[in-house]
């Protein structure tokens, strides 16, 4: 039970970090920091209370709303989906790369391949 809920907190810290890089400087600097201070710098609700002098259940509300608001872009800009999908045609290129002992027309037919998924991944970015 407890490893599933570390892994849940695991996750939920993730999706804050990837929302934060990408959509973090369309908080203001107040929100910016609170945000970092819990999600990055672990700090408690009692601990950020104390240092921007307000209410544990304000810190937490503004969570809640940094969380809100950066999901809403996700959302509607998809920038993280668009990263993942990214990385995961780079890993195929990488994957696509390796020689294994393959005649001339694999290899071919393989260049081709690799050829038309950064052709894919240019038009993504």
């Amino acid at each position: 039970m407890d490893s599933v809920r570390d892994t849940d907190q695991l996750e939920k810290i993730y999706k804050q970090t990837m929302l934060f890089d990408f959509y973090g400087e369309l908080l203001t600097e107040h929100q910016k920091q609170v945000y970092e201070d819990a999600v990055y710098n672990d700090l408690s609700l009692s601990e950020i209370a104390e240092t921007y002098g307000i209410s544990r259940q304000g810190v937490h509300d503004l969570i809640k709303r940094c969380d809100k608001l950066l999901q809403g872009y996700e959302d509607k800009l998809h920038l993280i989906e668009r990263f993942g999908k990214a990385k995961e045609t780079v890993r195929l290129i990488q994957t696509m790369t390796e020689i294994s002992g393959e005649g001339a027309e694999v290899l071919r037919k393989r260049l081709e391949d690799i050829r038309l998924l950064a052709e894919n991944l240019l038009q993504e970015i």
